[in-house]
């Protein structure tokens, strides 16, 4: 992932590039499932590709927002959201080894399901608040902005990262 500088909220992120507006705008502000308004946004098909899954690493600033040690192990699972065959969405995902406790042992066994789909399909899952990320791309694919949020259950969290492609903010909405 390019480098990104997260704001608590999309004015913020605003007030330092003006030009985030239309297609952007709406695909950082969208409430709910992002799988979900990306499936609707589909003329044939939508699925993902896991990019790599297994327990590495977080980064300190992914450690730091989660609460968790810096050099505590996580499971991270990187996927690509695609939408007739392209990829829109690049998704990261930080979950504590206390999070695959219990019923949270599931997460490690998604595979192919949309992690938004299972999530927003359990209920006792709540989303905090999101965050904006304006991206520094390297390279001309890379995603030029961002969103990330923290889910919780009970005592439990995990970091759901969506950087989104050139690819999707060009379509119409």
């Amino acid at each position: 992932m390019p480098p990104v500088r997260w704001y608590r909220s999309f004015r913020q992120a605003r007030l330092n590039r003006p030009a985030l507006a239309g297609t952007a705008a709406f695909w950082l502000q969208a409430e709910g499932s992002l799988t979900r308004h990306l499936q609707l946004r589909c003329r044939q098909r939508f699925h993902v590709e896991v990019a790599h899954e297994g327990f590495c690493l977080p980064t300190r600033e992914e450690a730091l927002t989660l609460g968790i040690p810096h050099r505590q192990r996580a499971w991270i699972r990187e996927v690509r959201l695609c939408g007739d065959g392209t990829p829109w969405v690049l998704a990261r995902t930080i979950i504590p080894l206390d999070t695959l406790s219990g019923r949270g042992r599931r997460l490690r066994h998604l595979g192919r399901v949309p992690l938004g789909a299972w999530l927003f399909s359990h209920r006792e899952w709540s989303r905090g608040p999101l965050q904006t990320g304006l991206c520094h791309p390297v390279r001309p694919g890379d995603p030029r902005c961002a969103r990330r949020s923290i889910f919780s259950n009970r005592d439990h969290r995990l970091l759901v990262g969506e950087y989104f492609l050139p690819e999707l903010l060009a379509r119409p909405l």
